[in-house]
């Protein structure tokens, strides 16, 4: 099962305060719009977007498809195959976004720890 590229998306309260500090960090921003309050920054291999008032907590994102880069891989687990993986397993899916039978789609869930965790194919 391979679960894609993985982020943090972190919900911030002050974007532009956020991307300075994690400036600070070594991050440099790769992707987003901060006029819409959203920003993807990456060191290295590590990736975290930075969201201003679009959720409540923070959330780990597994992208099917992409390397941390977000190269498309060519072999992928799709997020389809995933869902029914977790499901079959009892993993509580809390959200699902997925139509016909490819192409992008989502589902979520959350650990034990109520931490959220979104599964984001968008191939």
């Amino acid at each position: 099962m391979k679960l894609g590229a993985f982020s943090v998306s972190l919900a911030v309260s002050d974007i532009e305060e956020s991307k300075v500090f994690y400036q600070k960090l070594g991050f440099e921003i790769v992707g987003g719009d901060q006029s819409q309050h959203w920003l993807i920054l990456r060191n290295g291999e590590h990736t975290i977007g930075l969201f201003q008032g679009m959720f409540e907590g923070n959330i780990m994102t597994f992208n099917p498809g992409w390397d941390q880069q977000c190269k498309t891989l060519e072999s992928y687990t799709d997020v389809r195959e995933l869902l029914k993986a977790f499901e079959s397993q009892g993993v509580n899916i809390v959200q699902k976004s997925i139509s016909g039978d490819s192409g992008p789609a989502s589902f979520s869930m959350t650990d034990p720890d109520g931490n959220a965790i979104l599964v984001d194919q968008h191939l």
